[in-house]
């Protein structure tokens, strides 16, 4: 990997698709002209590449908090903070030493505020352990201010996206949520006789189940019920079909579908009577009334320290379909805003590249330390790399670089007609761009 390394350095583009590499310094911000041509140079290498790994029997798409920074910033409102907030004076030192010794030691770079929470609620147990009530009292009931506190940022910028797009029809929220439609589209958009793309997410914010919504996309996760949905030990191989029209027997596998899992849990999850609940918060909410003690009952799970941590239920079993999902054979993952400083969630992927047929493909706006460390680990023939500014822009990738989002019948028999008249040969992009809809699907 040392020549990926050495590639990256300096750099603010790097693309890396096969055997090829290259580090796009061409780019000027302030040149359009010129970036356009070198968007449909590029793009004639990224699209046909992408649409042959979205072809893999098994395909997974992993991402981060990067999405939903992406996402506000296209809609030009402020993320969710991961700035770190003081505890109560009598533990906030050893609660900051604490966090920034682990984080350092596991390689996550700077500590932010789920290494505090996690410590804070580490300080917590061992509290309670030792019987010391009153310090626990006191220590609980801080940790429910700063998680609410974290839990509302959270909350923040749903509510502004949501506000906004009802309030200005033609505003930036309505742009970035076509953005975020088509980029879900681009990979959900299988034919239903492969196996379902799988979506994994580190975030607790509900921004893709709404652009799932809003695309048409159903989702299959491990809630059953409609009121009050439960977390549920479900069969792998639960699906959408219908029954073709004249048979009883016949049937066929409904498009448009996903399987999801939120695997550090979600903003709306809580625990009550030793079950995993998802309350009934609507995208945009004012607060989260449903949640009294915070720390007992809202299921957000910072990041973990150890890989045992992630045994405790339901991440258990998130982490398992995680592993099932993608450590197969002819196994594709895509990251997106995921900046591998989760140790937990890395081994599960290097595990995966021990399949020699497996594939990962990393589309990250920022080169740093830390994704420099994972490639160092793994063969570079199995991964496909589209970062910096220029191709890990959420904006950029869906308009310039990834493949037809949608399953087009049509375009697929027009491409076929075309292919069968003597001599042809497109004349243009958009005569090209037709053999792209066969291989999507």
């Amino acid at each position: 990997m040392s020549v990926i390394e050495e590639n990256f350095k300096d750099q603010k583009h790097y693309l890396k698709i096969g055997n090829y590499t290259d580090s796009l310094g061409d780019f000027n911000m302030a040149d359009n002209a010129n970036n356009d041509s070198l968007r449909d140079s590029y793009r004639k290498k990224i699209e046909p590449w992408l649409s042959a790994i979205l072809q893999s029997d098994h395909l997974s798409l992993l991402c981060g908090t990067g999405l939903t920074q992406a996402i506000c910033s296209i809609a030009e409102i402020p993320p969710a903070s991961m700035n770190r907030m003081t505890f109560i004076e009598q533990y906030e030192e050893k609660i900051k030493t604490y966090a920034n010794n682990s984080a350092k030691r596991l390689g996550r770079g700077n500590a932010n505020i789920e290494d505090d929470i996690r410590t804070a609620l580490e300080l917590y147990r061992g509290l309670e352990i030792g019987g010391k009530s009153d310090s626990t009292k006191i220590l609980g009931d801080d940790i429910d201010r700063v998680l609410k506190q974290f839990a509302d940022s959270i909350l923040s910028p749903e509510q502004m996206f949501y506000k906004n797009l009802i309030e200005d029809e033609n505003g930036k929220s309505h742009y970035a949520l076509q953005i975020l439609k088509s980029f879900l589209l681009t990979f959900s958009s299988r034919s239903a006789t492969r196996d379902r793309l799988h979506i994994f997410t580190t975030n607790y914010d509900r921004f893709i189940e709404y652009g799932c919504d809003k695309a048409g996309i159903n989702i299959i996760d491990r809630f059953l019920g409609k009121i009050e949905p439960v977390f549920q030990n479900l069969s792998p191989n639960l699906d959408y079909h219908y029954i073709v029209q004249g048979s009883k027997n016949d049937f066929r596998y409904v498009e448009g579908v996903v399987r999801y899992s939120k695997i550090h849990g979600s903003l709306d999850w809580i625990q009550r009577k030793n079950k995993i609940i998802k309350a009934n918060l609507k995208f945009g909410a004012q607060n989260l009334e449903d949640v009294s003690d915070y720390k007992d009952q809202l299921m957000i799970f910072p990041n973990s320290m150890k890989s045992i941590e992630t045994a405790y239920y339901p991440y258990s079993e998130l982490f398992r379909d995680f592993s099932y999902s993608i450590c197969r054979p002819n196994s594709s993952l895509i990251t997106y805003g995921y900046g591998f400083g989760d140790s937990h969630i890395n081994k599960i992927i290097l595990e995966m590249l021990r399949v020699p047929s497996s594939h990962i493909v990393i589309i990250s706006y920022s080169i740093d330390d830390r994704l420099k460390n994972f490639l160092q680990e793994i063969n570079s023939s199995q991964v496909t790399l589209l970062c910096g500014s220029e191709l890990g822009n959420l904006e950029n990738l869906v308009r310039y670089y990834l493949p037809k989002s949608a399953i087009d019948n049509i375009t697929s028999l027009a491409s076929d007609i075309l292919k069968r008249r003597e001599g042809y040969s497109p004349k243009n992009d958009q005569e090209a761009s037709l053999t792209y809809g066969e291989e999507n699907e």
